[in-house]
C-alpha cells in the first residue's frame, strides 16, 4: 500500500508479527531521474489484527467540531474571494 495513503488512515493498534492477522507493507515510489524509472521502496511493514483495524477504519474518531467549522469558513471566504458578506462566521452561529 503507498505510505501516503496509509497515513489517511486513523492510526491502528500495533501488535508484534506472531499475533498479527494483516501485515500492512508500506511503499513510496521513488523517481531515479538520471534513468528516467521508477522503484518502489519499502518504507515499513505494520502489524495489525484484523478485526481492531476494521473497527478503526469503519468507525473513526471524530474531530472537534471548531476545526472542521474552521476549514469550512475557510472555503467559503475563498469562494466569495476575499469579499466576505457583513454577517457572523459558522463558527459564530453553530457554537453559540
Amino acid at each position: 500500500m503507498q505510505n501516503k495513503f496509509f497515513e489517511t488512515l486513523p492510526e491502528m493498534p500495533r501488535v508484534k508479527r506472531e499475533e498479527a492477522d494483516i501485515a500492512w507493507f508500506l511503499y513510496d515510489l521513488k523517481q531515479y531521474r538520471n534513468k528516467g524509472r521508477y522503484q518502489l521502496i519499502n518504507k515499513e511493514v505494520i502489524y495489525t489484527k484484523f478485526e481492531a483495524a476494521l473497527r478503526k477504519i469503519v468507525n473513526p474518531e471524530p474531530g472537534k467540531m471548531e476545526d472542521f467549522l474552521g476549514i469550512l469558513q475557510q472555503k467559503l471566504d475563498e469562494k466569495l474571494n476575499g469579499n466576505p458578506p457583513d454577517a457572523p462566521t459558522l463558527i459564530d452561529t453553530i457554537l453559540c
